[in-house]
């Protein structure tokens, strides 16, 4: 199986089958785990099988995004209560090797009633299109999330983005690069400064870019996980799911 199909394989069997013994074939003994709730290992993994099938637990996919060993998930966790909330959007990461599903990163945020652009932290185009400019593509949104969110050079914003027709799906920031500036003064404001942006997982695929960025913002830590679609050279869409890092976690393995 492909890199992606192994890891939808494992995604069902563990959210919609609850088929322990499919996640177990394509999960290796030794799968790192680096959601702070989940213990680390195959077995840690299976573990979550009867709480999801018990609690109701339910999972639509939106977009998947490849690229070599790397594979993202966005996701919609419905009945969710015993993750954190009721609906929660999520991006979850999974890194295959050697024929079996190694190693996984996720980051979850509920998802509130109304947001400030109108449009959902799900909703949007899903298909993906220009694959012979995936490498443009990923080195635009990396030097955007270097110069813009991680403060190297932002007076470079509009190199990267069209301020027109930015849509965002960030439930608190407005569209436009008018939105992202007066959410960022507005976050300063309430001592929510970003001191630290440094990027740990970067997913390419055609017109869609994923950046998983570890961050300090108000003298705290937190993780980042974003997707950008990028048209004609600019980043014209974004999606993200944002959550502080617990200093606690039930493995060693740390959120990256």
């Amino acid at each position: 199986m492909t890199p992606k199909e192994l890891v939808l394989t494992l995604f069902m069997a563990v959210f919609t089958d609850h088929d322990p013994e499919t996640a177990r074939q394509v999960t290796a003994p030794d799968y790192i785990q680096h959601n702070p709730q989940v213990p680390t290992g195959a077995e840690g993994l299976l573990g979550l099988i009867p709480i999801v099938e018990q609690a109701g637990v339910t999972v639509k996919t939106h977009r998947v995004i490849t690229e070599g060993d790397l594979v993202v998930l966005h996701n919609t966790y419905e009945n969710a209560e015993a993750f954190g909330a009721s609906s929660l959007a999520a991006f979850d990461v999974f890194r295959v090797q050697d024929g079996k599903v190694v190693e996984h990163w996720d980051n979850l945020q509920p998802v509130p009633e109304v947001t400030a652009s109108g449009r959902g932290m799900t909703d949007g185009p899903t298909e993906i299109t220009d694959l012979d400019q995936t490498q443009a593509n990923k080195e635009l949104v990396v030097g955007f999330v270097r110069d813009v969110l991680g403060g190297a050079a932002p007076e470079k914003v509009t190199n990267y983005m069209d301020p027109a027709i930015y849509m965002q799906h960030n439930p608190s920031i407005k569209d436009g690069l008018a939105g992202l500036m007066a959410a960022i003064e507005a976050f300063a404001a309430q001592g929510q400064v970003i001191t630290k942006f440094e990027p740990q997982l970067v997913v390419a695929e055609g017109n869609f870019v994923f950046v998983a960025s570890d961050a300090t913002m108000g003298g705290e830590p937190w993780a980042f996980f974003d997707l950008w679609r990028v048209e004609n050279g600019k980043i014209v869409e974004h999606w993200d799911v944002v959550s502080p890092t617990p200093a606690e976690m039930a493995h060693e393995n740390g959120k990256f």
